[in-house]
């Protein structure tokens, strides 16, 4: 998980979502299902823009089990001439064949209602 971010988000790499997530990839995120070609087609257009992400760990709280990562982390989204935005992620993934799978999250505030990732 910590690779992919380091890799894929910090550096916006969307043609390495294939690398981290499973093809049959299914994101609930604030009770929100988003699947694979959704994740990547998002993702491509965000990582095109001029935003930056900062992730932080909160390493008490990971924990890993044979197939499943859980904890808490804070992404910081930043653009230019606009607040940064600290979200706080409550997150649980699930692994299959070395990539994510599952992953369900709880993000406050929640990162729809955000600018930088509002659909005009």
């Amino acid at each position: 998980m910590k690779e992919m971010f380091e890799k894929m988000v910090i550096k916006k790499d969307a043609s390495l979502i294939s690398q981290y997530y499973h093809y049959e990839f299914l994101l609930t995120t604030n009770g929100e299902k988003v699947d694979y070609e959704k994740f990547l087609k998002d993702h491509e257009t965000y990582y095109k823009t001029d935003i930056q992400y900062k992730i932080e760990y909160e390493e008490e709280t990971l924990l890993e089990s044979k197939n499943k990562v859980a904890g808490r982390i804070w992404i910081t989204t930043k653009r230019p001439d606009e607040p940064a935005n600290k979200l706080e992620v409550m997150l649980i993934a699930e692994y299959r064949e070395g990539k994510i799978y599952r992953l369900w999250e709880l993000v406050y505030p929640d990162w729809k209602q955000l600018p930088a990732f509002k659909k005009d």
